[in-house]
């Protein structure tokens, strides 16, 4: 057990603390500009085309998913070892389902994290002792719902679309959430989760001091960054590969209004597709300007940024292939069943 620490050293370690949460926010902020500055300027390339968007791609997302991945499992461990496990079970047990589900899907909404970058919320939100059917409703509303879809969709398609892209989102989130509590869930989640350093801090009732929450949340951000940051090369590499590589002719002559299979293709074709809602909703409007229904755009839009290659291959680290295999087999029936909704009743 570490020592107490004195009144000097306490004060030593928050100052440090402070000035690791300063330089993390300056490296998140200043992400894409340092990598854009390096492409566009020092090297003269254009972003444009192929291989340097690719490239430059790889090198942002893989960044930002490492600064996000480092920050947030580290955070979480920090507010995991202040509570107990028990005292949040607790207090969502006296909540009604619905309510714990809602606020999930709208805390998903508010977060402004694509498919990948949720996933290290979803760790320590499991880890924290969340039931894992409101874990996976965030998963699902994150990538779906947030402020820049939102502004992007009003501004493309219309307000009316918007809410109505949003309320079935959220909807999709919650209903599919609710199913998720039915079962039993959890043995299909990687034993690793529930075994982290500060998940066993808390052991027999010993209170933690702030030296050893730091060393614990330290302890849990390298071992989960150790397991995972492979997969994210790989995972984001995939991603880079096809990334910009939408054949908007193909879907427009297949997938279009005529096709009665146009959504299923929509969002099967999405799902391998790695883009953020920024950069999935212009494609989605060349789509819908060469005549494909609103229904199949939509359908394409929600696979591409809800699920993707990338996730699966980071997701695969986190569940056991059964659990995998309902969650994006349930998302994407989700997907589906919408876009024939915007498409017969828009």
């Amino acid at each position: 057990m570490s020592a107490t620490l004195t009144p000097r050293s306490t004060t030593g370690l928050v100052g440090a603390l402070a000035a690791a949460v300063v330089a993390w926010a300056g490296l998140y902020a200043l992400n894409e500009v340092l990598w854009d500055a390096l492409f566009e300027r020092a090297l003269g390339l254009d972003l444009t085309r192929r291989i340097p968007g690719a490239l430059h791609f790889f090198l942002y997302d893989t960044s930002k998913i490492l600064l996000l991945l480092i920050g947030m499992i580290f955070a979480i461990g920090m507010v995991r070892t202040t509570l107990r496990p028990e005292r949040v079970r607790q207090f969502l047990e006296g909540k009604p389902l619905w309510l714990s589900l809602g606020l999930a899907a709208l805390f998903g909404a508010i977060t402004p994290f694509c498919s990948c970058s949720s996933i290290p919320l979803f760790i320590g939100f499991v880890g924290a002792g969340i039931p894992l059917a409101v874990t996976l409703t965030f998963l699902i509303a994150s990538p779906l719902v947030n402020e820049v879809a939102v502004v992007l969709l009003a501004d493309t398609f219309g307000i009316p679309t918007t809410i109505a892209y949003v309320a079935a989102g959220l909807t999709a989130a919650v209903t599919l959430g609710f199913i998720f509590s039915r079962l039993t869930l959890d043995h299909l989640v990687a034993d690793f989760v529930f075994k982290t350093p500060v998940a066993v801090l808390h052991a027999d009732g010993h209170r933690p001091t702030l030296h050893e929450r730091v060393e614990a949340a330290i302890d849990e951000t390298r071992d989960i960054v150790g397991r995972v940051w492979k997969w994210i090369l790989v995972g984001v590499g995939v991603g880079a590969f096809i990334h910009g590589w939408v054949p908007t002719e193909f879907f427009a002559t297949y997938a279009g209004p005529d096709n009665p299979f146009a959504v299923v293709l929509a969002t099967l074709a999405g799902v391998p597709l790695y883009a953020n809602a920024a950069g999935v909703i212009p494609i989605a409007e060349a789509l819908w300007s060469k005549g494909m229904a609103l229904g199949t755009v939509m359908s394409f839009m929600m696979a591409t940024v809800a699920l993707s290659l990338p996730e699966f291959i980071l997701l695969k680290q986190v569940l056991k292939p059964k659990l995998l295999a309902l969650f994006f087999g349930s998302v994407a029936m989700a997907i589906m069943l919408i876009g024939f909704a915007f498409n017969l009743f828009a």
